[in-house]
């Protein structure tokens, strides 16, 4: 369910600020009316992770995709590292250089009045110290951390994970909101005691929410949600339940991952198949329902 009022805040409005505002800037709500730190900024966005009114994000790629997330009305954009990537030029799994990656996350925060979260991966061989500053530096007030190794795809120690979550704590404070993403389901034995006592060491650690990614069926999210007591992340993919029975389930934060961004790839090569064949890419059946092509004057 997107937002259409902020907790102890008034409704979205969608607009956009002004293109100069500098990476690390003071940050705004989505009313545009300004948020004087960072800090507060993360706390905002804290805020809107409660079990039972999840906070949805759609996540996007790039500037103009992120002020269509907020246009939709949603109060935070997040990145996905899989969408991000390939826009850039890259493959996912830390494939984009530290540099393009935080620059393009500066791109975005500049772009939208809006909290941002950052997906970045497992910090790009960066200092947990330095991974904090850089991220801040770029205007963003969350991030997702995974723990598996994407170079090679294995699950890291969690005792090493929660070594690193807690000195990006230490170095961020409260300045950013740490989703910690478990990937047992997706890289480890698939077991719910497995995800579990990661999520409990990584919250220990100073995660303010955890992500369990590849966890699926109501009965499993329900018992994840019940035993690991803090705010959970769900992936939404085919087949996942509606967002209002993920609330039901007590669901804290709904994540589209780099779903729509295929969505969006897949459209783009219809509209070039109708183009190499000579059809018109803006007919019925093509374009989004109610688009009209733009008009040129000579």
């Amino acid at each position: 369910m997107k937002r259409d009022e902020q907790p102890g805040g008034p409704a979205a409005t969608g607009e956009a600020p002004r293109a100069e505002t500098p990476a690390g800037s003071p940050a705004e709500t989505p009313a545009g009316s300004p948020v004087e730190s960072l800090a507060e900024a993360a706390a905002l966005l804290r805020r809107l992770h409660v079990p039972g009114d999840p906070l949805v994000l759609p996540n996007a790629w790039d500037a103009a995709s992120a002020r269509a997330v907020v246009e939709a009305g949603f109060p935070v954009v997040a990145t996905g590292s899989a969408a991000v990537a390939p826009v850039l030029g890259y493959e996912d799994g830390e494939g984009t250089p530290a540099a393009e990656m935080m620059a393009a996350i500066g791109r975005i925060a500049r772009a939208v009045p809006v909290p941002v979260t950052a997906d970045v991966e497992r910090g790009y061989g960066l200092d947990p110290a330095e991974l904090a500053e850089r991220l801040l530096a770029a205007g963003a007030v969350g991030c997702n951390l995974e723990d598996s190794d994407p170079r090679t795809g294995e699950l890291v120690p969690p005792e090493r994970q929660a070594e690193f979550l807690a000195r990006v704590r230490d170095a961020a404070g409260p300045r950013l909101v740490i989703n910690a993403r478990v990937d047992t389901y997706i890289g480890g034995d698939g077991s719910r005691a497995a995800a579990v006592d990661r999520a409990r060491r990584y919250l220990d650690a100073g995660a303010d929410c955890v992500y369990p990614i590849g966890a699926h069926g109501e009965q499993e999210i329900e018992l994840l949600v019940a035993e690991i007591g803090a705010p959970v992340n769900v992936l939404f993919r085919p087949g996942t339940p509606p967002a209002a029975r993920l609330a039901e389930l007590g669901v804290a934060r709904i994540s589209f991952g780099h779903g729509l961004h295929q969505a969006v790839q897949a459209h783009t090569r219809l509209l070039l198949q109708a183009v190499a064949a000579g059809r018109d890419p803006y007919a019925p059946g093509y374009s989004a329902p109610g688009y009209s092509a733009p008009g040129y004057s000579a």
